[in-house]
């Protein structure tokens, strides 16, 4: 997995990896060039007492030292710029990849996992290929020039490196393929320290209003103590890593000058090629070292390329038609015929033969008991899920026959849960709306109740708004969702119980500039206020995904018993009514 992500996203660097290498192989040859000149100076230099020879190779030594610098810098700059493409195309890749995602289709991966894979996986990834693109490079290039130019210097010193290399590399390989299973071990850790973070950030106030700050603390100990463990059980690996390679490199330095004394005693070798000899088994055990370097990251790296090309190739269950039909004046009738909805894998469905049809210029609303399945109709409409029997038409047209973009062009959705993005209460309308003007915002604010409240903060459309709309109360949220969903007037609007946080004098006083404002459109709301729906010009009753009632509240009252259980749950007989 690791190579397939490589290969495909260094494909747009490849002219930069090529100059990468070129580089490197120049500093490389720099490197090892080096030893052999210091040899010739103390051989024919220094033993001779020749002082010109000295400056001579001295200066050459000089400037293959300033060339080899000079293609360092730029090998890790090219280097770099490569390896920050790439991971920056692979998080876009992600990000747009998940953008695609049916609710199904994250649930499946959660968005805390799906956050670890985009950010810290990357990061892995990322690092691995910066420091291939600026070590792995170098490593086989000076382990065979190492041992060429060691054989040059001495053939018969040269078999010591028969020994030395084949033990380190084997002592390296055993570490490395422990680390393997507690990289994996540890990327999930990081994904339930995620999980269980974002829920306790997200839920401090029910947190607190339970007093289970102790049990929370807890469960973070226990998901913090298990990726400690892990990271312990690794660093403990690392850790023995670098004792044992700078050990068999130490052992094999005493081997080199003990056996080459013998062989410059014994008249067979000079103290420079000696010294010279030393350099090169130094480069060698330095190639295979930086190559650990890298093995120590690559376990991690292989395990983070594995959960981004798991992301990369989970296409997503909303597919996008081959050939779309276009609407032409849509009115945004929406017709349900025969709807079934079930979870993969689950026994039951959530919804089962619902048939209904919600016209323009009418408000249809849909109410219920918890679970009946009444958010899940809304998020059949513009395809968060897809149906799986039956179909959901808009002006005649299946969903799934129509393009992404021309079916969201005609809603307008308020979800359960309003959500604010940072920034302002002006660039929040304006995701309704690219470039809309304040005129049209305020409009907006004000058939959604929020414009007095809006006037009254300092900067008016100009206020800073938190991640989420954590500055705002539940019900400004909701009213200022409602605005960012009406202010193009679309087609089509769906409120997913989008009135609960709101009083009943600004309900009313809503739901009649809505009247007002979406008189062409095709309203469906769901609500568990009877109060807010009972003026609908139609009411589906759903109980267990089914349809059981539909009607107007008069009609429904009279004849369906689930629906007179909910609302006289709420309403007394003289307010039902």
């Amino acid at each position: 997995m690791l190579l397939k992500l490589l290969k495909t996203y260094l494909a747009p660097y490849r002219s930069a990896l090529i100059l990468v290498i070129v580089l490197q192989l120049v500093q490389t040859i720099a490197s090892l060039y080096l030893p052999s000149l210091n040899a010739d100076i103390i051989d024919n230099g220094v033993t001779r007492g020749n002082t010109t020879y000295i400056i001579e190779v001295g200066a050459v030594m000089l400037a293959v030292s300033l060339g080899q610098i000079l293609c360092a810098i730029a090998a890790v700059y090219f280097g770099a710029r490569a390896a920050m493409g790439f991971g920056r195309d692979v998080r876009n890749a992600l990000f747009t990849n998940v953008q695609k995602f049916s609710g199904q289709d994250v649930a499946t991966f959660g968005a805390p996992s799906l956050i670890t894979r985009t950010t810290n996986d990357v990061q892995q990834v990322q690092m691995v290929t910066m420091m291939g693109l600026t070590i792995m490079v170098i490593a086989p290039i000076m382990l065979v020039g190492g041992v060429i130019m060691a054989l040059q210097q001495d053939a018969g010193l040269s078999g010591l490196l028969v020994i030395i290399v084949p033990v380190l590399g084997v002592t390296v390989a055993f570490i490395v393929s422990r680390m393997v299973p507690y990289f994996r071990a540890m990327q999930k850790r990081i994904d339930r320290i995620n999980s269980v973070l974002r829920e306790q950030i997200t839920g401090i106030r029910v947190i607190r209003a339970f007093v289970k700050e102790r049990h929370e603390e807890e469960r973070f100990a226990v998901a913090n103590t298990e990726l400690y463990d892990t990271s312990l059980r690794v660093g403990k690996l690392m850790a023995l890593m670098f004792p044992v390679v700078m050990l068999i490199m130490n052992l094999s330095s005493v081997a080199v000058m003990w056996f080459g004394a013998q062989r410059i005693n014994a008249g067979d070798m000079q103290i420079g090629a000696l010294t010279a000899f030393l350099s090169y088994i130094m480069y060698i055990l330095m190639a295979v070292m930086m190559s650990t370097m890298i093995f120590m990251m690559v376990p991690r790296a292989a395990v983070s390329a594995e959960r981004i090309t798991e992301v990369l190739d989970t296409q997503s269950s909303v597919v996008e038609p081959l050939r779309p039909i276009p609407l032409h004046d849509a009115v945004g009738r929406v017709e349900f015929v025969g709807v079934e909805f079930r979870y993969p894998g689950a026994q039951d469905p959530v919804l089962s033969a619902l048939s209904f049809t919600a016209e323009p210029g009418q408000t249809t609303a849909i109410i219920g008991s918890t679970g009946s399945g009444k958010s899940t109709v809304m998020n059949l409409v513009p395809r968060l899920f897809d149906a799986t029997g039956g179909s959901i038409r808009v002006d005649g047209v299946d969903v799934r026959d129509l393009a992404g973009q021309d079916l969201w062009a005609l809603i307008g959705m308020v979800p359960q849960k309003p959500f604010l993005f940072s920034g302002t209460i002006a660039t929040n309308l304006a995701y309704g709306l690219e470039g809309a003007t304040e005129e049209q915002m305020w409009d907006a604010l004000e058939t959604a109740q929020a414009k007095s409240f809006v006037e009254a903060l300092a900067d008016g459309l100009d206020t800073p708004v938190s991640q989420g709309g954590t500055n705002f109360s539940g019900g400004q949220r909701q009213r200022l969702a409602i605005a960012r969903a009406i202010i193009r007037d679309p087609r089509i609007v769906l409120f997913d119980d989008s009135f609960s946080a709101l009083d009943y004098a600004t309900d009313a006083a809503l739901r009649k500039a809505l009247a007002v404002r979406t008189k062409h459109s095709t309203m469906i709301v769901v609500a568990q206020r009877v109060a807010t729906i009972r003026t609908a010009e139609k009411i589906i009753v759903l109980d267990h995904g089914r349809i059981v009632g539909q009607g107007t509240h008069t009609e429904l009252l009279a004849d369906c018993q689930t629906y007179q259980e909910i609302v006289f749950s709420q309403l007394s007989v003289e307010e039902a009514a």
